[in-house]
């Protein structure tokens, strides 16, 4: 279980959630809300207070390097640092399947100079989960791609789930919040409930 606890940072909280293994939790809400900033919070990326678990781990009481392979954050503008694609990959974890999976079997091969924005997504979607998380924070995951690319992407989500990671996914698709999620929260201002009490 991913147990978020009084989160919060100067823009964003106090934020309190659960996410329970092999569960999916969608986070809605309009631009500029706070849905990045919280998935960077929960990552430990930026000053915030609170307390944040994986299972019994405490984040606070973990180096960040180790906890960040625990919990995985794939930002909505993927980080690429030297030239060739496979130099971004961890050579002890098998990202074969994965890649045919959404469609890039040789990009190991290839250059990142030749990427496009899609492809770019695809393979940084692969890298944080051919490490098998047991926590996925996800921003935006298909908002680069078309319908092929996003199924194929949809069904990696689905089957973490099934391996038993606790998924946040950030999306402006409802029908993509539908279709993954368990439960759907609605971020405004930098608070977050349940979408169906905002809408009461």
């Amino acid at each position: 279980m991913l147990d978020i606890k009084n989160l919060r940072t100067p823009l964003i909280g106090p934020v309190s959630f659960s996410v329970s293994e092999g569960e999916c939790v969608a986070i809605l809400g309009p631009s500029g809300s706070g849905k990045s900033l919280l998935l960077r919070a929960v990552a430990d990326l930026d000053p915030n207070e609170g307390e944040v678990r994986l299972g019994t781990r405490e984040r606070d009481r973990m180096p960040a390097n180790i906890w960040r392979q625990a919990v995985a954050l794939v930002p909505a503008e993927s980080g690429w640092w030297t030239d060739r694609v496979a130099d971004h990959f961890d050579p002890d974890h098998e990202a074969g399947p994965m890649l045919a999976a959404v469609g890039l079997p040789e990009a190991m091969g290839w250059q990142v100079s030749r990427l496009s924005t899609g492809e770019r997504h695809r393979l940084a979607i692969v890298r944080a989960l051919c490490r098998a998380p047991k926590g996925i924070l996800l921003d935006e995951p298909t908002a680069a791609l078309d319908d092929e690319a996003t199924a194929a992407i949809e069904a990696l989500i689905t089957e973490q789930c099934r391996q038993g990671a606790a998924v946040i996914l950030v999306t402006h698709d409802r029908d993509q919040a539908q279709r993954l999620a368990a439960r759907r929260l609605l971020m405004e201002r930098g608070q977050l409930r349940p979408e169906a009490e905002a809408a009461a």
